[in-house]
């Protein structure tokens, strides 16, 4: 069994404005983060799965903008859904091109922002408002070997893991925090289990370790949104 260690750290940046002379100065105090993702087993073996951490502020704080802005787009091409992995902010409009030469038909009913986009042909596009926060699990009802992951967040504080397995995210205010990691393949239950509360000060360094004891699983077969296993045609006609 594999172990899935997380390392925090935290590199301290402190902003300082001066409002005027006969002002005393205001500090705020904001701080970047960093967390890996450790396999202990060999990458040339494994392939890191993608994954998300965030911070979910405690307190009420000032709005903070979100790090990517829209329009927000997963596209359908060569079979396949791009990007992969997409983190939008709660409430964005997300498109879905089809830049193929044949029908899809995308949908979502797992966990996340249930929909059905129903049939369309090449060239044409569809779009869908991601109102709750969550993680979407998407597929084609005609093509099963297409899946793609939205995460719609309530948070402006997050980072997709790189490919050396690192999080940063920088200029996070100080104070109250619940951290949660999403790694795919990792089932709700054990990602349950990693969310905690976090504070975070100009003097604190170390966050200490996440652990993970179970094992990125390979998505299991999905059914079409009928509940239903996929038809399979030895001459398909897309």
């Amino acid at each position: 069994m594999r172990t899935l260690c997380v390392s925090l750290a935290l590199s301290v940046a402190v902003m300082t404005a001066m409002h005027a002379p006969a002002q005393q100065t205001a500090l705020t105090t904001k701080v970047n983060v960093r967390m890996r993702l450790e396999f202990p087993q060999s990458r040339k073996q494994f392939r890191d799965p993608p994954a998300v951490m965030w911070l979910k502020p405690l307190q009420p704080t000032a709005p903070e903008p979100f790090p990517s802005h829209g329009p927000y787009t997963l596209m359908q091409k060569n079979r396949t859904f791009i990007p992969h992995l997409l983190v939008v902010p709660v409430g964005s409009k997300v498109l879905f091109p089809n830049r193929d030469p044949f029908f899809h038909n995308v949908f979502s009913l797992f966990e996340g922002q249930r929909f059905d986009l129903g049939l369309y042909e090449a060239g044409s596009t569809k779009e869908l408002t991601f109102s709750r926060a969550g993680v979407s699990y998407i597929f084609c009802n005609i093509h099963p070997e297409m899946s793609a992951v939205v995460l719609a967040l309530s948070t402006p504080y997050y980072a997709i893991a790189d490919t050396n397995g690192t999080f940063q995210i920088r200029d996070v205010p100080v104070g109250e925090y619940e951290l949660h990691v999403w790694v795919e393949g990792l089932q709700r239950p054990e990602l349950g289990r990693l969310v905690h509360s976090v504070h975070l000060t100009a003097s604190r360094g170390d966050l200490g370790k996440l652990v993970v004891t179970a094992l990125p699983q390979v998505p299991a077969t999905h059914l079409n949104k009928f509940g239903q296993p996929y038809w399979r045609d030895t001459k398909p006609t897309y």
